[in-house]
């Protein structure tokens, strides 16, 4: 399995951004340089396993969370991540949500027989 640098390195960026964190903030409490980050962010650079556990504790993450488009069994990072983008909707955009939802699983069920 290749591992998917930019989709570690994007998942990275976005819990730096909600923390409001600057990328030189990041990589000075991680021990790297602000162009070694940018790297790792733009998915240019194979991120070590030991700068990655630095990368979310800093970040106060889950190592999961920041490599579940690699796992087969990232179910539970995606759902989590639903419920929190859930928490910044209304009533109303929650049904809407949800129907769209449903149709979506609806089609992809079809698409499976």
């Amino acid at each position: 399995m290749k591992l998917d640098y930019c989709a570690i390195g994007m998942r990275i960026k976005e819990r730096r951004t909600k923390k409001e964190w600057s990328q030189e903030m990041l990589a000075s409490t991680v021990g790297n340089s602000n162009p070694h980050m940018s790297n790792i962010e733009w998915g240019k650079t194979k991120v070590s396993l030991a700068t990655l556990i630095d990368i979310a504790n800093a970040l106060d993450t889950t190592l999961d969370a920041l490599i579940c488009d690699n796992l087969v069994k990232g179910k539970a990072v995606f759902d989590e991540e639903i419920s929190q983008e859930l928490e910044e909707c209304s009533e109303e955009d929650i049904r809407i949500v949800y129907d769209m939802v449903k149709a979506l699983v609806k089609s992809l069920a079809k698409r499976q027989h």
